[in-house]
């Protein structure tokens, strides 16, 4: 038995999807990461191609302190765009929440040169928290 098409099954086109993700992005904004959640856990059944909603949904994860949670959402994402900075970023403050302070500082190595200045901003700032 082949995956539902979520999208046909119930006749929504992009213009849909554009409306949740806003929609969920906006309690995030606000820090309503509860609310936000089921939004985005949408979403990622809805477009499972958007490496955005799985990193999303990871991020959120994050907030409520389900590292685990994360790590799966952050792999998925990876395996859509390997190498998408905030993506990477997530993981490594996931691997220090677990206790896994290596592998964060590895990946924050990694990051703290990358052209995106806020993400190197924040992997220096890890790397000052957990070195």
């Amino acid at each position: 038995m082949g995956r539902i098409n979520w999208l046909e099954k119930l006749k929504w086109t992009e213009e849909h999807i554009e409306d949740l993700r806003y929609t969920g992005y906006s309690y995030i904004k606000q820090g309503k990461y509860d609310i936000a959640l089921p939004f985005f856990e949408a979403l990622t059944v809805l477009d499972p191609a958007s490496a955005y909603d799985a990193q999303t949904l990871g991020a959120i994860y994050l907030q409520l302190n389900q590292p685990n949670k994360a790590m799966i959402q952050f792999n998925r994402a990876l395996k859509i765009d390997s190498g998408h900075p905030s993506t990477l970023l997530n993981v490594s403050k996931a691997f220090f929440m677990v206790g896994k302070k290596d592998e964060g500082l590895k990946i924050a190595h990694i990051l703290k040169n990358n052209s995106d200045k806020a993400v190197a901003n924040i992997a220096k700032a890890l790397i000052l928290a957990y070195e």
